[in-house]
């Protein structure tokens, strides 16, 4: 993953805080009782008859994956901090600028890692922890809007791609003219549905709009979802009967061989009408094999938005509402900034967000906001 520009320097008084912003971490991951985690799960893993049950085994090689990542990490972030106080030592006591500027690298690389760590002690929910399912809508704006929507997934690939994310795409259907009808794909990573979560909402584009003729300027919506990808053991009751399931030409940029023949899968759940839809697929058996993966993840969110309802009118309005459904604005015209209206961090580099997928400094400040937010 792309890293931001390093300082140049640094102090010993910057060193002396991350050390204890080090020592926060440890004690938000409990690291002391994660290498008892590890050590028990390990003892599991090399236990006789372990992969008889092959379910419950990658369920456990999981947890162990997780819980040694942030040992690992942890320790890894401590190594690094005194390397940097040893280079920081050297380089004044021998007034080498080199080993100075190793010093200021090396302390950059430690916040960075405990920035990660931070981040992973926020998300107290399994399903955080695992893979995500995104979908990206067009809102208001036309053609504009459908331009917008491939405009964010192209943004979303490439921050998928520095994360070192796996993304398979679901559903893109070409829009009318221009941009995607829609857009829909799976990321496959460690935290990625709790990193992506920062990303539902609505997003707002003002630009000079590429499809007027008088060059006026337009501002275009566009909406993300984004849904945790349910583990097999998680039950999601659906009636077969309540399934109408259609097979359609397929149009989007599938591989060669795909639009040959009717494999796109819709399936509309009549009692909500919800509707998934997948076509990238090569075969009509596996767009309706991850046409009901997102239809289950919908349906548990659809349930799990009920049941936060009725918590919230128990805990009565809030007095601030905050800035409703619109989570950031991106603006290339008649200036350049992109802006989370949530919270308040904003960058003039449109580029590296757009284009680049430069997205971590709004998801971080996004979870620390809601920590703050709960704190409250």
């Amino acid at each position: 993953m792309a890293d931001e520009k390093s300082p140049t320097s640094v102090d010993a008084a910057a060193l002396d805080a991350l050390e204890v912003r080090l020592g926060q971490v440890e004690g938000y991951l409990h690291v002391d009782e994660k290498r008892g985690v590890v050590a028990e799960l390990e003892r599991q893993s090399v236990a006789p008859g372990f992969w008889d049950d092959a379910d419950a085994a990658r369920a456990t090689m999981a947890r162990l994956a997780a819980a040694k990542d942030d040992v690992d990490g942890l320790a890894h972030a401590r190594a690094r901090l005194e390397d940097a106080r040893t280079a920081l030592e050297l380089g004044q006591e021998m007034g080498d600028d080199d080993l100075l500027a190793e010093a200021a690298s090396t302390a950059a690389q430690v916040e960075h890692d405990l920035g990660e760590l931070e981040l992973s002690s926020w998300f107290t929910d399994d399903l955080d922890h695992g893979d995500a399912i995104v979908t990206i809508t067009p809102g208001q704006g036309g053609l504009e809007a459908q331009d917008w929507c491939e405009m964010l997934f192209r943004m979303y690939l490439r921050y998928c791609d520095r994360r070192g994310w796996g993304v398979t795409v679901n559903d893109a259907p070409v829009g009318e003219v221009i941009g995607l009808d829609r857009a829909t794909f799976t990321v496959t990573g460690h935290n990625a549905y709790g990193m992506l979560r920062a990303e539902q909402g609505v997003h707002r584009l003002v630009r000079i709009s590429p499809t007027d003729a008088q060059k006026r300027r337009q501002t275009t919506f566009a909406g993300v979802e984004v849904l945790p990808v349910l583990p097999d053991d998680i039950e999601v009751d659906i009636d077969p009967k309540d399934l109408r399931i259609d097979v359609y030409h397929s149009t989007g940029h599938g591989g060669q061989g795909v639009n040959t023949t009717d494999s796109a899968v819709r399936i509309t759940h009549l009692p909500t009408g919800t509707v998934v839809t997948c076509q990238n697929e090569r075969s009509q058996l596996q767009n309706k094999a991850f046409a009901m993966k997102i239809l289950r993840s919908r349906l548990y969110e659809q349930e799990k938005a009920k049941r936060d309802a009725e918590i919230e009118k128990l805990r009565g309005p809030k007095t601030d509402i905050g800035f409703g459904n619109q989570i950031r604005s991106y603006v290339l015209y008649p200036y350049q900034l992109v802006k989370d209206l949530r919270t308040g961090v904003e960058t003039g580099n449109v580029e590296s967000v757009l284009d680049q997928g430069d997205l971590d400094k709004f998801v971080f400040a996004y979870h620390r906001w809601v920590v703050g937010e709960a704190a409250e």
